[in-house]
């Protein structure tokens, strides 16, 4: 049975006893501040079992992508654990609970394939429950199960958490037996590879206390209303209905890792059981690629970018050790033009968008591939450099440092640098690497943090939550009104007052201000509270459904409980309503122009100004920013009406309103048009016309990162501004050149070119002035112990090349004169305030043991680098120049 028929059928199972299907979330479509993708069925339904907001169904099943990064350095090594998987679940909140959902999950697993179920053998399935769950035993015991294959297992194993005070409860798990060719007998508590797992019924029917591990944490007692949360691994599933020894040979992924192997002319199969082989890695390599690339595609295919931080980090990582590893299987060509192809037809057949969206998903992945092999050919040299410098210097490993701006900087992955330092006979301060890494990602962790919260203990926002219920939200229709404070809460958590000078979050019941989100920035302004006035300086949204108001009281005492009146800034508000438009409008045109796969990669709407950034693998010629600026410009002037309404999600698909990738949209969506010309759902704050846009002017547009393009503009009044500015200094350029306005940019361009050659010639006759007392200054070498030695100072400001040529100039008119004659020549210069030296020896005094890299260091008390008949160093005071050139004599003479 094929993984998509499989799907299908699940979803039909569930459809027809009642349950809502609801669409997977796009991998990256999540609140969790911890979590970077989806990795689990669930996750789109957290707010529902954690009580924040209400399920608008009682029953639901999805098949739901998921992504586990935190083990892919182990991909491949075993048989069974993927980077991408994919998630069956079926969920029930409040409504039915075990007696419903253990016989729904027999039913399916046990029923005939003629009839909709998936036919396997009841008498290979063994259930396991915790170890008091009676009621489970029971129900398994009801549905025919008999008690010999009903096992109870303890909290490790078949007790559920979120890993927060909560829900939770018991599970129970299905377990296929695979026969006697894999393992021992006796069921799951025996043999975990001969027996395996492929669903899990979580019963969350307890609530947890605080705790500090999986088994200590108290049991608060019984939900109230309990909810159902079940996983099937969609893989796992194929692979014993395909009868396939492991995940890597079901339908969506051998193909892949076939064409891998043909490409590389490996073979793969023979060490294909649970664990690989460490004797033959070329399968753990297949392996990686064909999880890699599956996983890349839909990466992409949910609009994640490759890109030097966080989700896109994690593609361009997984998309890297995918092209690493097949061209250490020896393929040299580009792979993914070979691969991504065979990926997209093992999983169109369940997400058809791959298919239609894949000429924009390819030329990512090819363009990241082509970056990366360039990276690959440039890290290299500078790694060959760096291992030749420790070497010298007498080490025997390459610092933590060096390896981290390897990969920092130059996005060369540490593997690679593992690898090529070993075989030349080095190791790696693999703990320095790590460490930097860490505290890399502790830094951009507690920003991204801290902007979101503040600094403050979640729970404490979602104590306010629970206590109150979600904050409404009226700034839509208005700027101002009364409400009153729910909550005050200060760096320590909760607080009743705040006094003058105080910085607070408050939380009203009802506001009108706007909370950043979206690419908008937040509102401000005031709430005056009793006798006190606090300013809004920021408003977020930390936890799905609390407003919180960022703010520090200026006047008086506010208290929690009083009624105050918000109002917010209007004019502020204003200008970022125009940018929030503006934005759709160029979001739009450049769809326009440069088609659809021109998506919204992130935005910046401020008062007065935009930031747009965009999926395109090419940049924006300067002629389309033209057009796009003037076609933006002719919506203003057609003064379209703004409108904005509420309605289904596929009301809004199927009239062509633009979704953001990446983003999880409800059942309801709300959907900002601009007259017939723009449509797009948004849940920001926008004009009422067009035309109340003024003016938008683009004023930039670059590259961000791997086909990411950034767009900057003004809108209004600062757009106008800008322009204004721009013609003064046009009219004073023109005066200076007393030519018209325009004819001021080829003017300004004459003289560049015309600056540019006298530069040109300047150097040249630099160089002439530095080169001409070569022949003299050799034949004025000193007789240091039998070597020829010429210690000058070169003209001050001299190149850094130059120098060099001067060095090389004067020991070649040396060895003019007698070749035989060791010779060293050592031309310090000064320039921006320091030192440098430049020393180079020839062959007959490398005879003698001396070599310029060691005259250098020992100039700069063992720093610089060099080989031995060339070297350099500098950094100190310009001061020390006649100091170096004594220290290279001296260190000849004492040699």
């Amino acid at each position: 049975m094929k993984t998509a028929e499989i799907k299908r059928r699940y979803l039909a199972h569930f459809e027809a006893n009642g349950h809502a299907v609801v669409p997977s979330a796009p991998l990256p479509a999540i609140s969790d501040p911890n979590l970077l993708f989806v990795n689990a069925g669930m996750v789109q339904f957290v707010p529902y079992f954690l009580g924040q907001q209400a399920a608008p169904y009682q029953r639901a099943v999805s098949v739901q992508k998921c992504i586990r990064t935190p083990d892919i350095d182990e991909v491949g090594k075993t048989s069974r654990h993927g980077t991408f998987f994919q998630m069956n679940g079926n969920f029930s909140f409040g409504d039915y609970f075990k007696s419903g959902a253990i016989p729904l999950a027999w039913d399916l697993v046990t029923k005939s394939q003629a009839d909709g179920g998936f036919g396997l053998d009841p008498e290979r399935v063994w259930p396991t429950v915790y170890l008091d769950d009676d009621e489970a035993y029971e129900i398994w015991r009801s549905v025919g199960v008999p008690a010999e294959r009903i096992v109870r297992r303890g909290k490790a194993d078949n007790f559920w958490s979120m890993g927060i005070p909560g829900p939770c409860g018991p599970c129970s798990e299905l377990f296929y037996d695979r026969g006697p060719e894999y393992g021992r007998e006796g069921g799951p508590a025996v043999d975990e590879d001969r027996y395996m797992e492929f669903w899990n019924l979580v019963f969350m029917q307890f609530e947890r206390g605080p705790g500090t591990t999986k088994d200590d944490y108290p049991i608060l007692g019984d939900l109230p209303a309990k909810n159902i949360d079940t996983g099937m691994g969609l893989e796992r599933m194929a692979s014993i209905l395909q009868g396939v020894d492991n995940l890597y040979e079901i339908d969506e992924v051998r193909p892949i890792l076939a064409r891998a192997a043909e490409l590389t002319g490996k073979r793969y199969g023979a060490h294909s059981g649970h664990v690989a082989s460490e004797s033959h890695p070329d399968d753990v390599r297949l392996r990686v690629i064909a999880d890699h690339v599956r996983t890349a595609l839909m990466l992409i295919g949910d609009g994640v970018t490759p890109s030097n931080e966080g989700r896109g980090y994690v593609l361009r990582r997984i998309m890297r050790r995918a092209i690493r590893s097949i061209r250490l299987l020896g393929w040299q060509d580009k792979a993914l033009p070979e691969l991504l192809p065979v990926a997209r037809d093992c999983m169109a057949p369940s997400y058809p968008e791959l298919a239609t969206d894949f000429d924009r998903i390819a030329d990512y992945a090819y363009a990241e591939e082509d970056a990366f092999l360039s990276t690959l050919r440039a890290g290299t040299t500078i790694l060959d450099t760096a291992i030749a410098e420790t070497r010298t210097a007498g080490g025997s490993a390459l610092s933590g440092a060096k390896a981290f701006q390897l990969h920092d900087t130059y996005g060369f992955p540490i593997d690679l640098t593992l690898e090529i330092a070993a075989e030349q006979g080095l190791q790696v301060d693999d703990e320095g690497f790590r460490r930097l890494m860490a505290d890399q990602r502790t830094r951009a962790k507690a920003d991204a943090q801290a902007r979101k919260t503040g600094h403050t203990d979640l729970s404490a926002y979602r104590g306010v939550l629970d206590s109150g219920g979600p904050v409404t939200f009226t700034g839509y229709s208005e700027v101002a009104r009364e409400s009153t404070v729910r909550a005050l809460l200060g760096a320590d958590g909760p607080r009743q007052a705040a006094t003058e000078g105080d910085t607070i979050e408050l939380v009203l019941d009802t506001t009108p201000f706007y909370a950043e989100g979206g690419g908008q920035q937040p509102d401000q302004g005031m709430i005056t509270v009793g006798g006190g006035q606090v300013e809004v300086l920021d408003v977020q949204q930390p936890v799905p459904g609390l407003i919180v108001h960022r703010a520090r009281v200026i006047r008086g005492e506010v208290r929690a409980g009083e009624t105050g009146y918000a109002e917010i800034d209007t004019t502020r508000r204003r200008a970022i309503s125009r940018s929030h438009t503006a934005t759709h409008l160029v979001h739009q045109t450049m769809r326009n122009f440069l088609g659809e796969s021109a998506t919204q990669a992130g935005s910046l709407n401020a008062p007065g100004r935009l930031r747009f950034d965009f999926n395109t693998p090419t940049g924006v010629s300067p002629a389309v920013l033209r057009d796009v600026e003037q076609q933006v410009n002719e919506v203003l002037l057609a003064d379209l009406e703004v409108h904005a309404f509420i309605t289904s999600l596929d009301e809004a698909r199927r009239i062509g309103a633009m979704a953001l990738f990446g983003e999880k949209y409800g059942e309801e969506v709300r959907v900002v048009e601009v007259g017939d010309y723009a449509r797009e759902l948004c849940g920001g704050t926008h004009v009422a016309r067009s035309a109340q846009l003024g003016l938008v002017k683009i004023l930039s547009e670059s590259s961000i990162g791997s086909g990411v393009r950034r767009v900057e503009a003004l809108v209004g009044m600062d757009a106008f501004g800008f322009l204004a500015k721009e013609h003064l200094l046009v009219s004073r350029l023109a005066e200076l050149y007393r030519v018209p306005n325009d004819q001021v940019a080829d003017r300004v361009e004459q003289t560049v070119t015309q600056l540019r050659d006298a530069e040109k010639e300047l150097e040249k006759l630099r160089a002439q002035l530095v080169l001409g007392g070569a022949a003299a200054l050799a034949a004025q070498a000193k007789d240091v112990r039998g070597v020829a030695y010429v210690g000058t100072e070169a003209p001050e400001g001299a190149a850094g090349n130059d120098v060099r040529t001067l060095a090389q100039e004067i020991r070649g008119k040396i060895d003019n004169i007698d070749p035989a004659r060791p010779a060293v020549v050592a031309v310090a210069a000064r320039a921006n305030g320091k030192a440098s030296l430049v020393v180079a020896v020839n062959a007959a005094a490398r005879g003698r043991g001396l070599a310029a890299s060691d005259l250098v260091k020992a100039a700069f008390s063992g720093r610089g680098g060099g080989s031995p008949d060339l070297a350099q160093g500098g950094g100190l005071p310009a001061t020390e120049a006649p100091t170096l050139l004594l220290t290279v004599e001296k260190a000849i003479s004492d040699a």
